[in-house]
């Protein structure tokens, strides 16, 4: 299988406080997995602070989820995410959930980088540019 731009792959557990009332996991758990999936989609391909000491801070403007599996306390599901899109201001990552070789759920978020100073949306580093083209 062909490894896509900027692809990792987290172990995503299920805590006692992320079960909903009917004893699956919460919708917005799926959100902050998103967001430790992007965190180390950018912690492992470059520095974050590095980023940030130039200005740079990644923003999320749009999420869409499918859920296709409910999730239960003591399933041990796993996260992939890659870069699906670069364009010069947004960019857009893909998410896939596993339970074992079954997707829980698929997941879209479009971002760009807002300068901390203008709080404006900035052109995309050329850090990601760089290491995007090596897969294109």
């Amino acid at each position: 299988m062909k490894v896509k731009p900027l692809q990792i792959s987290l172990e995503l557990p299920i805590k006692t406080y992320d079960i909903d009332f009917a004893g699956i996991v919460s919708n917005i758990v799926y959100i902050r997995w998103l967001e430790d999936l992007r965190l180390k989609m950018f912690e492992s391909n470059l520095l974050i602070e590095k980023l940030m000491s130039k200005g740079y801070c990644p923003t999320v403007n749009s999420t869409q989820i499918k859920y296709q599996k409910a999730l239960r306390l003591g399933d041990r599901p796993v996260g992939k995410m890659w870069m699906s899109q670069l364009g010069r201001l947004r960019c857009t990552v893909q998410a896939e959930i596993y339970l074992g070789q079954e997707i829980a759920a698929i997941a879209t978020q479009v971002g760009f980088f807002m300068s901390l100073e203008t709080m404006r949306p900035m052109a995309m580093p050329e850090e990601i540019k760089d290491i995007y083209a090596e897969y294109n």
